[in-house]
């Protein structure tokens, strides 16, 4: 059928002829409306008369009008018009990718651009439940604002079986148009997948079989899937493996033939299963500067060269090992070690090792480190290599942890839980994880990790989903947490961590859960991570844990949950936290007797470092000291900072006079004092206080002089966090069942403290505003934190006014720890990376309004929870700042621990 130019559909009036194909003829048009051009699209007879087809494609087609994206060509209309159904849409200039392809391949940077935007677009109409069925290049279009794509799911209107098809199929020619049996399928053979071919239902997979086909065809210039017939085109889909794309281009980066490949994979189940996942591989392909983009032949020579290294180095180990001198290096002959060895692994240059995880098998270190910079990164190391590399795309990494066959890694950052290949590529995130303690693998896919520092362990499958919890606190106990799991051999049973709170609960200890439930089974007394060694040498497994600085392993029963001896000790003056005692994940052990701990070092702790806005250094405040929360009083001439004596494991408020240069204690309890506030003449201290076995509010005379008082008493961990400049209020967030909330507590009339913010998540640090109007906050209610505003109004009665007013996200990227300016002109805060923000803050007796974030200084933080404090007028920042007195600490290396246990 064809339309005379000067034919009126509806408003629209036919220009030209632009091209015709499986799915209708395509016109050139004028909206006569809005003066625009516009592409009209003709739909076939066999949708047109069948008023079943013509109405689930108008369903279709307006699922499609729902879609926005800048790489989907947009759909304006739809009509019927004397018996005539059309589609009106965006009238596009340019050229299709089958026209360009008949140049030749476009090059490798083009291809993946190309392969980016057309992932990004079908990865957002798979989201909306919208598939497209015929992707080609043919339905590709090349514009100067990027690719677009068409018929974006209007082949699903029409598709039906192929099955009844294939039989005349047999000896018909190739066809590069889409086939149109009547009431049979629309696509074309050489992009189709095998389960259209079959007659299956098509998915969100379906397209990315096809975009394989689409992206091996631009890589190399031919079809993935040639044939001379029908028939024979879909023999190879079904049946037959395309060319290596590096026999056709050797300049082919290896990572972009095996993603094609698993594009292509016959199996569905085998193939990408989502765009977004396709498209951050490409992404990492065209960013990445190591061998993912390099042509074969390159690769091929260096680990040629590699090859030669690691030969070199398992000769190296040897002499080591026989002359029990200098750094030993681990190489595969390792596991066939009758006798142990000791070496000491060094950090990166210009860095220092974080948290560590050896491998399964016992080939590859796991670790994050942070540079001098203080960006920290997921690091991994071959044992018999010289050097580590850094796996781009984990910035802030914490926590790693191996699959069962030590080929990928899960690590926590920006508030989720993620994985990556060991060899590199882009991390995968698999759910929320707003502060991640540790988790563990097993072989069916399950990952048990605790998402956060309060509440019980969750699960989820290592390919993502919604977590659900797999433990649960238990109140006899009065345990706050749960955290560093591990699983035993049977895949079922797991090693955690339960902290306890307060005086009167029983001691942190070892329990081992089960994936089926029931009741945990308590193992020892401990407040470290664990691990299950398994048996070596005639001797049984063991479990490993540290107490006071030594790490012990005791006899374990996995299959019976048994312990069967007494512990004993396996290395001394492992790591531990000042804070608590507790080994921060400072020792890995693998499957095959490599163990790999963190050696406890003349650790001076930190130091309060003066900065300008633009960072420079301006000098520090006292000695290097382990310090937390540093406060400067209102009228700036002190400071009150919650100090660690990490030999007694307590913790105090002191006091810094910044006039007289002196320092003095403010708190003598054996217990933790810490988040200490100032009153608002600075006359007096608020602090929050362990005396009866939980964290109450205290104050006393800043002066020091006096007895302390109660302010406020709970039977849950209350921290103080802002003083009101009236002195009206204190605000305090409180623990709570689903996360921390947000209250105030008056210091007049009957002082009853009231809620300001009750959520399921965390939501920490209430700092008023100057004026007592707004409170600024973080919460991780977004899956990671943020900064939040709020507003604060009361009634006469001091009552908080409810349906106030919104809240106002002020970070972006994520964000903590909020500080006003003393005239409340601007707000700061911490970002995700390490950088001191300041955000301008316009504000009426009404209403505010804030400005763009901007990153003032990058800050090298040192263990401390919450770390800077400004004066009044935001020129000058207190920092607790890392202080390193000597060279980074080298990772202690035990190859074979358990074979001394015949001495023990």
């Amino acid at each position: 059928m064809g339309i005379a130019a000067g034919t009126r559909l509806g408003p629209y009036e036919v220009v030209a002829p632009l091209g015709a194909g499986g799915m209708g003829e395509v016109y050139r048009a004028r909206d006569t409306r809005l003066d625009r051009t516009v592409a009209i699209k003709v739909l076939p007879a066999h949708l047109s008369e069948k008023p079943a087809l013509r109405q689930r494609f108008e369903r279709e087609a307006r699922a499609l009008s729902s879609l926005s994206h800048p790489h989907i060509c947009v759909l304006h209309d739809i009509g019927r018009e004397n018996s005539v159904d059309f589609l009106v849409m965006e009238y596009l200039e340019g050229e299709t990718l089958a026209a360009r392809l008949e140049k030749g391949p476009p090059p490798t940077e083009q291809v993946l651009r190309y392969g980016i935007e057309i992932a990004d677009a079908l990865d957002k109409a798979h989201r909306q439940g919208v598939i497209h069925r015929d992707l080609k290049p043919g339905n590709i279009m090349l514009t100067k604002a990027g690719v677009k794509l068409l018929d974006f799911g209007l082949a699903k209107a029409a598709t039906n079986v192929v099955a009844a098809s294939l039989a005349s199929l047999s000896s018909a020619p190739t066809q590069t148009e889409p086939l149109t049996g009547a009431g049979t399928i629309v696509g074309t053979l050489h992009y189709m997948a095998p389960e259209q071919l079959e007659g299956l239902e098509a998915d969100a997979r379906t397209d990315i079989f096809a975009l394989g086909a689409v992206l091996y065809e631009m890589a190399s210039g031919q079809k993935a899937f040639p044939g001379k017939s029908q028939a024979s085109i879909i023999a190879a889909v079904l049946s037959s493996e395309p060319r290596a794309l590096t026999e056709l281009q050797p300049l082919t980066p290896p990572a972009l033939e095996r993603l094609v490949r698993t594009c292509l994979a016959k199996d569905p189940d085998e193939r990408w299963q989502t765009a977004h996942d396709v498209g951050l591989n490409l992404k990492w392909i065209a960013e990445a500067g190591s061998q993912a983009g390099m042509p074969a032949p390159v690769v091929a020579r260096r680990q040629w060269r590699q090859r030669l290294v690691w030969a070199g180095l398992a000769l190296a180990l040897v002499a080591a090992a026989a002359a029990s001198l200098g750094t030993v290096y681990y190489a595969r002959q390792a596991r066939e070690l009758s006798r142990t060895v000791r070496a000491a692994l060094p950090p990166p240059e210009n860095a220092s090792f974080g948290t560590i995880a050896i491998s399964p098998d016992g080939r590859q270190l796991a670790f994050t480190a942070r540079d001098t910079s203080a960006r920290e990164m997921l690091w991994v190391r071959a044992l018999d290599s010289l050097a580590a590399q850094a796996l781009a795309g984990t910035e802030g990494a914490v926590f790693p942890f191996w699959s069962p066959d030590s080929r990928f890694i899960g690590f926590f950052a920006g508030g989720k839980l993620k994985k990556i290949e060991a060899t590199g590529g882009p991390p995968q995130t698999l759910c929320d994880a707003p502060v991640g303690r540790g988790g563990t693998w097993n072989r069916e896919g399950v990952i048990v990790f605790a998402p956060d520092v309060t509440g019980p362990l969750h699960q989820v499958s290592a390919a993502g989903g919604v977590p659900s919890p797999v433990t649960h606190l238990s109140e006899s106990r009065k345990e706050s947490n749960h955290r560093w799991p591990t699983f035993l051999p049977d895949g079922r049973h797991f090693l955690y961590l339960a902290f306890g709170t307060g005086e009167q609960a029983e001691s942190n200890a070892i329990l081992v859960g089960s994936l089926d439930g029931g009741e945990p089974k308590r193992l020892v007394d401990a407040s470290s991570n664990m691990a299950y060694a398994p048996p070596r040498h005639g001797q049984g497994g063991h479990l490993l844990f540290v107490r006071q600085g030594t790490l012990l392993a005791q006899p374990f029963d996995a299959a019976d949950l048994e312990l069967t001896g007494d512990a004993f000790p396996v290395a001394e003056r492992v790591q531990q936290r000042p804070w608590t005692g507790a080994a921060l994940t400072g020792f890995s052990v693998s499957e095959n007797g490599v163990l790999v701990y963190q050696p406890e070092g003349e650790d001076s702790g930190g130091r309060l470092i003066w900065h300008d806005r633009s960072g420079k250094k301006l000098g520090a405040l006292g000695e290097p000291g382990f310090y937390n929360n540093p406060q400067l009083s209102p009228d700036g001439k002190r400071v009150a900072v919650h100090s660690i004596d990490p030999q007694a494991r307590n913790g105090d408020v002191w006091v810094f006079d910044l006039v007289r240069g002196t320092r003095s204690r403010f708190t003598f309890d054996a217990g933790m004092d810490t988040h200490p506030i100032w009153s608002p003449d600075s006359s007096r201290i608020v602090f929050a206080g362990g005396r009866k076995g939980t964290f109450d509010l205290y104050q006393k005379a800043a002066s020091g002089a006096g007895a302390e008082e109660l302010v406020l008493e709970s039977q849950v961990r209350e921290r103080s966090s802002s003083w009101s400049l009236d002195g009206r209020y204190i605000a305090f967030d409180r623990a709570a069942q689903g996360g921390d909330d947000l209250w105030v507590l008056p210091l007049a009339g009957d002082r009853k403290p009231f809620p300001v913010l009750q959520t399921s998540f965390d939501d920490e640090w209430p700092m008023f505003s100057p004026s007592g109007r707004w409170i600024a906050y973080q919460s991780n209610e977004s899956g990671q934190f943020q900064v939040y505003v709020m507003p604060f109004q009361v009634n006469a009665q001091g009552q908080l006014l409810a349906g106030a007013g919104g809240k106002w996200m002020v970070s972006t990227g994520g964000g903590t720890q909020p500080v006003w300016r003393r005239d409340g002109k601007e707000l700061y805060y911490l970002a995700a990376d390490n950088k001191l923000m300041a955000v301008e803050v316009r504000e009426t007796l009404t209403s505010i309004e804030f400005g763009a974030p901007k990153a003032l200084f990058d800050v090298a933080p040192w263990r401390s929870p919450r770390y800077y404090t400004a004066t009044a007028d935001g020129q000058r920042f207190l920092v607790v700042g890392a202080e390193q007195t000597g060279p980074p600490l080298p990772l202690m290396l035990v190859m074979n621990w358990a074979g001394e246990l015949k001495k023990k």
